[in-house]
């Protein structure tokens, strides 16, 4: 309270104490920018160090007030004032999805009172927020057989702005090319109607998905922000499609000495449905006359009957095999294959000799000596057959004894022959020298001599086995053949007879290829720069051995617009339609302005079955720079790779460096060893007789004959001198050296008006050539001393000139 003085009644006065009244603020109406912030509101794109409001009040005594802001502990400052004027100022950058509400104590004081207030602000929303997927990364199983129209996934995506800025729409990019279709609110995707899934043609479909919100106010502009997912969809096989048989056709061969329950030959098939594959059943249809059977889960084809009982040569076997069998028994997926089977017959029958009585071993003969030369012995009757069919009937015959007396007719037999001998040398035939005469009529490769043995060695032959006695060449039970592994294998097989008598013969496997790989890309999603003219290029790599199944074609599954770009279905190029020569063309034909565009693109086999696999490629398209040439075009086109035009950069400049070094040392050696007389110091010996004066001299030149030295100069300014590299990188005037003694002055009379010179010593570089010449000449040559001579004329010339004193 202060003193003070008040009138009473009757006029009576009382000096006593005035009350002071507290300072207030000023009411804060809607919208009001000044008073006690009480209904303050501002929205989050608010600049920081903006004047958002002023504080206002009064005090009933009309003394000065001050303002105040302050914060509750641990409270975040967003906003400073002004003492005196109130001027409040943002201060901290507001977010409304972290803080909508701050609380701010704002206080004014009239020096002696000081009055509080809690107030709070309220942030209002601005669009400054893009849409996120949660949950993400989106990856959907779908059966191949799912119908179309029906739903598959949902997307969802929020975005923590409110109002418009708050709302969410989806939509799919390529929705011409693309086989799903989504709901714009709910994010529901589906499969378009129509249209259908196939696990066999493509495994995987990538499909990217775009959130935008509802836009809003943000700075004073309009924004409408989105983003972007990428939806796999990876189709499950479904058991749809038949089996198939590899490794056709099929041969097998059974010999006479199979043995009943043998098996012949195994075929192998795979279901279509390469996901989820089903087992297999083999079975014979027909062909097989109830001398094959087959194993219904190995596909083995073994004989049930010995081969002597087979009653043809030829048999052609219907193998059926199956995978899909339908609750009711029937059969929905199959395939046939013919195998072929061949009886063969082996040599294992020796040849047999037979008399008019039936098999014999031993025929006799008694004749006259010195028979005519020709004569058939007629009292033989001899016979000889092969029970073997074809080339194993096929035998020799020779008499084995005394050479030259007899031949036996025919030496080749086919199955059956009747022997004849005949007489060859009858001189030969004399009871003096014989009285029997013994023969064999023998097949060499008749009984335990026509045993044969086979074995198998090799580096090349431990997936192998061969018969002993037959010679079939097998795989071992456990061996796995793969073409894309080792497709060639060569080993040696040895035929043995029981003599010990061999023959070798290299064998040649080779193992055709089966489709059994798909096209991989090295990455399923991959993003490239094409500068408008200039393609870019993906590739796939098949795994396969042989063509054509690792033979890839490409092709654009999907593409929005679908009339910007064109694939060479060999090489995986991508290029623009020709008719897009510039980006106004591009932005006429669609609203992307930023020119990114998402291709799905395939690589296929052309294998049987074919095999597919599919990526997307993300293109960026921009046009070529201002400055052509290679490394313009060279930083485009490694834009996506950094690291090799870095690496490439970092060579340039390693080659520059070198080449520097080079030049710099070649400069160097060059300099060190001309033939250019480089000053390098002058030394001026002062006569002692005489007063010493600064002499100024120019460049003292002098010009060589035919054959005489450079041109070289002195300087008397210090700044002029070099060093010994003549690089002129002098930081101090070297100390001069001792002056050698002058050469002897030639024999030339001196006027009356002429001083005597004593000629000034130079060093310099010269050539190792002219250096020896004048060490070799020096004293006494006379080519020196004419050199000195008009050296010493020159000087005078130049002094006299000058009007200057000679020393």
């Amino acid at each position: 309270a202060g003193r003070g003085v008040r009138a009473l009644p009757g006029g009576l006065m009382f000096c006593g104490f005035q009350a002071n009244y507290a300072p207030y603020f000023f009411d804060n109406g809607a919208r009001s920018t000044n008073g006690n912030m009480a209904l303050l509101s501002l929205s989050e794109d608010t600049p920081v160090g903006a004047h958002v409001y002023t504080l206002n009040g009064t005090d009933p005594e009309g003394d000065p007030v001050t303002y105040g802001l302050t914060y509750e502990a641990g409270s975040r400052r967003y906003f400073s004032v002004d003492g005196s004027l109130g001027n409040v100022t943002l201060i901290e950058e507001l977010d409304r999805e972290k803080e909508d509400e701050i609380e701010v104590i704002v206080s004014i004081s009239d020096g002696l009172s000081t009055v509080s207030e809690k107030v709070r602000i309220l942030v209002t929303d601005a669009n400054d927020e893009s849409p996120e997927f949660i949950n993400t990364p989106y990856i959907v199983q779908v059966p191949e057989n799912s119908p179309s129209g029906s739903s598959i996934f949902k997307i969802e995506a929020v975005d923590r702005d409110t109002g418009s800025g708050g709302s969410i729409t989806y939509f799919l990019q390529n929705i011409h090319a693309n086989k799903f279709t989504i709901d714009r609110h709910s994010g529901v995707l589906r499969i378009k109607s129509g249209v259908t899934l196939d696990y066999e043609k493509s495994r995987t479909h990538f499909v990217v998905a775009v959130a935008k919100d509802g836009g809003g106010k943000l700075r004073g502009d309009n924004k409408v922000f989105s983003a972007t997912t990428t939806v796999t969809v990876n189709v499950e096989d479904v058991q749809d499609t038949p089996p198939m048989f590899i490794g056709t056709p099929y041969y097998g061969y059974v010999y006479e000495d199979t043995l009943a329950g043998s098996e012949v030959l195994t075929v192998v098939a795979l279901d279509g449905d390469r996901g989820k594959p089903n087992s297999i059943h083999y079975c014979i249809v027909n062909g097989s006359e109830g001398s094959f059977e087959i194993s219904n889960t190995t596909g083995a084809i073994s004989v049930i009957k010995s081969p002597n009982q087979l009653k043809k040569e030829v048999y052609e076997l219907r193998v059926q095999v199956r995978t899909e069998v339908s609750p009711e028994g029937d059969i929905s997926a199959y395939a046939f294959a013919t195998v072929t089977i061949r009886v063969v017959d082996l040599n294992n029958h020796p040849p047999t000799f037979h008399g008019e009585s039936g098999p014999q071993n031993r025929f006799e003969l008694t004749m006259y000596e010195h028979p005519p030369e020709g004569e058939i012995l007629r009292g033989l009757k001899i016979t000889v057959n092969d029970s073997d069919q074809g080339a194993n009937a096929k035998f020799n015959l020779r008499l084995v004894g005394p050479g030259g007396i007899f031949r036996v007719v025919p030496q080749t037999v086919l199955n059956e022959a009747q022997v004849t001998i005949i007489v060859e040398n009858s001189a030969a035939i004399d009871y003096e020298k014989y009285k029997v005469l013994t023969f064999k009529a023998t097949d060499p490769d008749s009984g335990l001599w026509g045993e044969v043995k086979y074995s198998i060695y090799g580096t090349g032959a431990d997936l192998f086995l061969i018969h002993p006695s037959t010679g079939i060449i097998y795989t071992q039970p456990w061996a796995v053949l793969d073409a894309e592994v080792n497709s060639k294998y060569n080993f040696y097989v040895k035929a043995e007879d029981t003599d010990g008598k061999y023959s070798l013969a290299e064998v040649f496997i080779t193992v055709l290829d089966v489709n059994d790989h798909s096209p991989e890309f090295n990455e399923n999603i991959q993003e490239k720069t094409m500068i408008i003219g200039s393609p870019v290029k993906i590739e796939a790599i098949d795994q396969d051995a042989e063509e054509p199944n690792n033979i890839v074609d490409y092709s654009i599954m999907q593409a929005d617009p679908a009339n910007v770009f064109d694939i060479d279905q060999s090489t995986g190029e991508i290029k623009l339609k020709s008719y897009i020569r510039s980006l106004d063309i591009i932005h006429n034909i669609t609203k992307n302005k930023d020119c990114i565009w998402s291709l799905v693109v395939q690589a296929k086999d052309r294998g049987s079955p074919s095999f597919s696999t599919t990526a997307v490629l993300k293109i960026d398209i921009t046009e070529e720079t201002l400055h052509k040439g290679p490394m313009a075009a060279f930083l485009m086109q490694t834009k996506d790779n950094p690291m090799k035009a870095l690496g490439v950069l970092a060579g340039v400049m390693g080659i520059m460096v070198l080449i520097t070094i080079m030049i710099s040392t070649a400069m160097f050696w060059r300099n060190k060893r001309s033939n250019k007389i480089m000053p390098v110091r002058r030394i001026i010996k002062k006569r002692q007789t005489q007063q010493s004066r600064t002499v100024r001299m120019e460049w003292l030149k002098f010009k060589r004959p035919s054959n005489a030295a450079e041109k070289f100069v002195v300087e008397d300014d210090a700044k002029s001198l070099q060093n010994e590299n003549s690089n002129n990188n002098v930081q101090a005037a070297p100390v001069p050296p001792a002056a050698p003694l002058p050469p002897p002055p030639p024999a030339l009379a001196a006027s009356g008006n002429t001083a005597v010179w004593r000629v000034p010593t130079v060093s310099g570089s010269l050539t190792p050539k002219f250096i020896n010449k004048q060490l070799k000449k020096r004293g006494h040559n006379s080519a020196h001393n004419a050199l000195v001579s008009e050296l010493k004329m020159k000087f005078e010339k130049r002094n006299a000139a000058m009007g200057e004193p000679h020393i």
